[in-house]
């Protein structure tokens, strides 16, 4: 590959959108970070920050009470401490009030207090808004500023995973004044007290943020954030135009692996190869997504109510393999539950591992009990085509038959709520950093369309761990109890897990400062360019 490193249009655009808003004394152009986003961003409301993309550019200019550190740690945002009563229910928080909003004319030098957070849980709430994030705040009964400096949230029930909702954007404190000054136009006119402000966008052409002079976060050592001048996201739709961007340094990093550049950039072991390491960094870790399959348990197909078949599928193909071949060594084969590795209550389990004497065994029996092969239908949606394809073919050499199903992901999405599938490809990534996310899919009360269950699992014991480990404050308990509830599913086979993701970026090496979280959350409030 050839490159040459030249002015090219899409650095004049961000040289002509610095210039039309500011002088170019006041922007040092080399301390702007500029990425891609190729599936655009409909809003700056927190309140819709329902998409990676939405959310990534909401955590630049908004903060809530609280925030999750690069080790899934809950710490302080704009809450300085927060109290929890015995019986779980009642959360109090101490607003800083030295916090202040982004600068407008509707608001001068105005600091936060619990009224702000009042407000912006009951427009997050509010029916006539219909936010996408509203049920952030189902398992909450009631919430009321006492003072300007308290914020209090009584639960309905104690959920001891509440503080970990808490920090996802849907619950940033937004000025009333500014809100309703602009109504449904806040959406492109934020004010937050994030390291960032809004300084202009061009929808799907280019987006501006500039330093917030007056943010209130140091580093470890007391050095004053964000050290970037600005950040500057572009909306060009061909995401596999990403990575030439990168080499070329017109853009300074981009997340994940797109099949279009994958063979290009790393080799099978998931190393980035030689060719680029004077130029990028590879930055890796875990992700909170699980890739599976899943059976509906109320189905009254024979294959599918059949344990032998579910188990069989199960360990009958190699994962390892998969995601050597497949996704170039990015992943972690699942062979634990459904919890995904990184996440606390995660643990390996052996009756999950390949085995393909065993599965062969196990689809004998199924043979000599009905006296007919198993076939089986998998739907899925053509993103995921290449994985159903591998395990088509690696179940066949056990004996069993995968009918490949490709419908759109909007449909496959609705026919699994209303359980009119009876063996699919599906996945979950964590809103929240707590493996009761992940578990909640196997509480029976959550039976879909009401709730997330989509396989319709229904177990006695594991509803009352799960009922326990929701009143359970003790993290050793709280991890015990997770464990047995996985264990409960992979022993029944209700699902297939595939593999657990990676946090993948690949960042110039002008950038410093940039870390990974297994919520692939982008901050920049620490990074600095060179």
């Amino acid at each position: 590959m050839t490159i040459k490193y030249n002015l090219t249009l899409s650095s004049l655009v961000v040289l002509m959108v610095f210039c039309s808003c500011s002088s170019v004394s006041d922007v040092d152009t080399n301390n702007v970070f500029r990425y891609n986003e190729h599936k655009n961003i409909n809003s700056l409301d927190p309140i819709y920050a329902k998409d990676i993309a939405n959310i990534w550019a909401v955590n630049q200019i908004f903060e809530g009470l609280v925030e999750m550190d690069s080790a899934m740690n809950i710490t302080p945002s704009i809450a300085k401490k927060w109290s929890i009563s015995d019986d779980g229910k009642l959360y109090s928080f101490l607003i800083d009030n030295s916090v202040k909003f982004h600068p407008h004319h509707k608001i001068k030098n105005r600091k936060v207090t619990a009224h702000d957070f009042e407000y912006s849980f009951n427009r997050l709430i509010d029916p006539k808004i219909a936010a996408p994030g509203a049920w952030v705040l189902d398992k909450v009964e009631s919430f009321s500023a006492v003072n300007d400096s308290i914020f209090e949230i009584k639960l309905k029930d104690p959920f001891n995973a509440f503080l970990g909702i808490l920090t996802m954007k849907y619950c940033s404190v937004v000025p009333k004044d500014v809100v309703e000054f602009y109504g449904e136009k806040f959406r492109s006119n934020p004010i937050g007290t994030g390291p960032f402000k809004f300084k202009r966008w061009e929808e799907n052409i280019k987006l501006v943020l500039r330093k917030n002079t007056e943010y209130h976060k140091t580093n470890k050592n007391g050095e004053k954030l964000p050290f970037l001048e600005a950040v500057s996201i572009s909306f060009l739709p061909e995401k596999q135009s990403e990575f030439l961007q990168l080499i070329k340094g017109e853009i300074d990093f981009i997340s994940g692996l797109d099949n279009s550049y994958k063979d290009e950039v790393i080799n099978h072991k998931g190393e980035l190869k030689e060719e680029y390491k004077s130029s990028i960094e590879m930055m890796r870790g875990p992700f909170l997504n699980t890739e599976y399959l899943a059976f509906f348990m109320d189905s009254n197909n024979k294959t599918i109510q059949s344990e032998l078949i579910r188990k069989a599928i199960n360990i009958g193909f190699e994962k390892e393999k998969m995601i050597k071949y497949l996704r170039n060594g990015i992943g972690i084969a699942a062979n634990g539950g459904f919890i995904p590795y990184g996440l606390p209550g995660y643990s390996r389990n052996k009756n999950n591992e390949y085995n393909i004497l065993k599965a062969k065994k196990l689809v004998n029996e199924y043979k000599k009990k009905y006296n007919e092969s198993p076939s089986i239908k998998l739907t899925t949606s053509s993103n995921y085509l290449i994985y159903c394809e591998f395990l088509q073919k690696e179940l066949e050499k056990i004996g069993i038959k995968i009918i490949i199903d490709v419908i759109p992901g909007s449909a496959l999405k609705q026919a699994k709520a209303n359980g009119k599938l009876n063996f699919f490809r599906a996945s979950w990534i964590a809103d929240y950093p707590d493996a009761e996310n992940y578990l909640s899919l196997f509480y029976s009360k959550n039976f879909s369309p009401n709730g997330p269950n989509y396989t319709h699992f229904f177990d006695q014991n594991y509803d009352k761990l799960y009922e326990q480990s929701l009143k359970e404050n003790d993290q050793a308990n709280k991890e015990f109890l997770y464990k047995k509830m996985d264990s409960i599913v992979i022993s029944n086979s209700v699902i297939v897990p595939l593999f657990y993701d990676e946090v993948v970026r690949f960042v110039s090496k002008d950038v410093k400062g940039m870390k990974i979280n297994p919520t692939n959350l982008l901050d920049l409030r620490s990074v600095r360019k060179n």
